[in-house]
Formats: structure tokens, C-alpha cells, sequence
């Protein structure tokens, strides 16, 4: 008599498809409550959909940014938090589509581990949700893999994509940059998520847990306040400082004939960017091309619209800013003196 071999079922190689699909189930209501104008009850189908005509430009453009959150996920993974990294995976996508003056329209996610931890999971997803909610755009989908082999126990990987749009007379771009036009800097929450590979690189497992706050503080999203003051005023051009910082950022709104000139003590130095000066030989150029240095995001403005976004960001969004350089004729980059 042959003996049968037990039957192989995709659960046996490690994965779940049944969790999968509950947890997605479970975590519908909390997405819903992300819907805006043009969004459509699509979690769960083969695509999400969203009607642009409902989003309130008479000629659009659309524009789309893709991104993910870096090794600051080494962090979150090392300390066990993983509620806000999903606030960073939004930001990094929404802030550069603002960058171009447009709302963010919606956002979807990707989520990969070896094996799927549900608690780990939905709060991934809380953090998204919280990050949409603060750029008004809706989580219209996203995908969970499974992929046994390819992480290691507790790892996972986040990608982040967002769709934006602008009417095409608001475009933002740079080409109405002059010399003379100050540079106005907005805060940031600290590093962001930029430069954490040489954070690892810095500090030891046990300092990274003694300032956990400080390391992992999710990224600033600035949708509201960039989009009230370009109702408001005339923005010149948007870089938001992200990888490259300030050397590569600010050039990309730049023409071939206009730099900027960066003042480096005209804003006050974050606790953050002091501790590292302090353990780590870094030099100075080294350091404000690998970090925001206190400043998530700059506009480039005409000297008296700069001195009224001052005032709204401060009075309305409760946030720093400061005229922290100028634009100057010269070759395409950054000086910072």
C-alpha cells in the first residue's frame, strides 16, 4: 500500500491569506473615515477609485510622488513603536506634491514582512490613516505581501504612493524666482526622516532607546499650511528638505542662473542636530546635506509676503519660520555662510 503524502496548502510555506483578508476587513471602518470630496468605497477591490471632477479644479493637472521612510524603520522595529512611522510614509509622499502648489488627493500604501503581525499591522495602518487625516486626502487602497524568507523575524517594509492635483494657472515651478526674493524656512519636527543611516551609524541600541521621543518623532505635514498660505500670497517656488537637504533640495526649483544664499545661525539649532555636533566628527557641509537642520520645508517669497507668512504660521498653525536666506545670481546651488 502507497502512502499519501499530506497535502501542501500556501499557510504550510507561510502564508496566511485568510488573516490577511480579516485584518483588511477589520481596519475598513478606520480607513473610511479618510474619505474626502471624489472618493469612492473601493477598500478591497482590484483598484481604488476617485472622481478628480469632484476635487474642485476646473482645469487640473495631476501629480503623483512616490516614497518610503528610510531606515528610520530599523528604529521603530529596534524600540517596538510602530503607530507613527505610518505618519512618516504620508508625509514624505504629500510634502513633495505640495512642493508643485497642489492638494493631495489620495494615498495608498505598501506593506511587506515575512510573516504578517497584526498588532504591528494595524498600528502601521492607524498611523497612515493619522497621516491622511492631517493631509485631508483619502487612503483609498493599498497592499499587504506576505513573503516568507525575504525579512528577517520583526521586519517589514513600507512604500508610500500619493496623487495630487493643481489648475494649471497655479502651477507652482520656479520660473518667477528673482534676485533679491528672500528664502523662508519652516520648521521642522527634527530629523524626519532623512539621514538614519548615519543616526545609526552615531549612536549606540541604548542611546537610539534613551531618546526614542526625539529620534522617532514623526515628520511634520505641512498640506494645510503651505495650501493656506499659497491662497494667500504669492509662493515663488517650494523645496521641501528631505534626502540631499539643503545642497540638493533647494536647486530643484532653481534656474541655471540663480542660487541661494543659506544663513546658517539665522534660525535656533534643534536638540536633536546639537547632540549629534557633540558625539560625532560631521562636517558642516556633510551635515546640512544628510539633515533638514531644523527646516522641513522653504518658500522661496518677495521680502513682504515672506513677512506675512511669518505671521500666519505662527498665529494660525503655531509654527517657526524664519527668512533664513536669499536667492542671488550665479551658478544653480547653494551657499550657506
Amino acid at each position: 500500500m502507497v502512502k499519501r503524502k499530506k497535502k501542501i496548502t500556501y499557510k504550510d510555506s507561510g502564508v496566511d491569506i485568510e488573516k490577511a483578508n480579516k485584518l483588511i476587513s477589520e481596519i475598513k471602518s478606520v480607513v473610511n473615515t479618510t474619505r474626502v470630496k471624489g472618493s469612492m468605497d473601493s477598500i478591497g477591490g482590484f483598484g481604488g477609485f476617485f472622481d478628480p471632477a469632484k476635487a474642485g479644479n476646473k482645469n487640473p493637472l495631476l501629480i503623483a510622488s512616490t516614497d518610503g521612510v528610510g531606515t528610520k524603520l530599523k528604529i521603530a522595529q529596534l524600540i517596538g513603536k510602530h503607530d507613527t512611522i505610518g505618519i512618516d510614509l504620508v508625509a514624505m509622499c504629500v510634502n513633495d506634491i505640495l512642493c508643485s502648489g497642489a492638494q493631495p488627493l489620495f494615498f495608498l500604501d505598501y506593506y511587506a514582512t515575512g510573516k504578517l503581525n497584526k498588532k504591528v499591522w494595524k498600528d502601521v495602518i492607524k498611523g497612515i490613516v493619522t497621516g491622511c487625516r492631517q493631509s485631508e486626502c483619502a487612503l483609498l487602497g493599498g497592499e499587504t505581501a506576505e513573503m516568507p524568507g525575504m525579512y528577517k523575524f520583526g521586519e517589514y517594509d513600507l512604500a508610500g504612493f500619493s496623487v495630487g492635483s493643481v489648475d494649471r494657472k497655479n502651477v507652482i515651478d520656479g520660473k518667477n524666482v528673482k534676485e533679491k526674493d528672500v528664502i523662508l524656512g519652516i520648521v521642522s519636527s527634527g530629523l524626519h526622516s532623512n539621514g538614519y543611516s548615519l543616526v545609526r551609524k552615531i549612536f549606540s541600541n541604548k542611546e537610539i532607546k534613551e531618546n526614542a521621543n526625539i529620534i522617532l518623532k514623526p515628520t511634520t505635514i505641512y498640506v494645510k499650511p503651505i495650501l493656506h498660505l499659497i491662497n494667500k500670497l504669492k509662493a515663488k517656488a517650494i523645496a521641501n528638505i528631505t534626502g540631499g537637504g539643503f545642497y540638493d533640495n533647494i536647486p530643484r526649483v532653481l534656474s541655471k542662473t540663480k542660487k541661494a544664499i543659506i544663513y546658517e545661525n539665522s534660525w535656533p539649532m534643534q536638540k536633536i542636530y546639537k547632540i549629534i555636533l557633540k558625539k560625532a566628527n560631521v562636517d558642516k557641509k556633510e551635515l546640512y546635506r544628510t539633515f533638514n537642520m531644523g527646516i522641513g520645508m522653504v518658500m522661496v517669497l518677495s521680502k513682504k509676503d515672506a513677512e506675512k507668512a511669518k505671521k500666519i504660521l505662527k498665529n494660525k498653525f503655531k509654527l517657526g519660520s524664519w527668512i533664513i536666506g536669499e536667492i542671488a545670481k550665479g551658478k544653480q546651488g547653494v551657499e550657506i555662510v
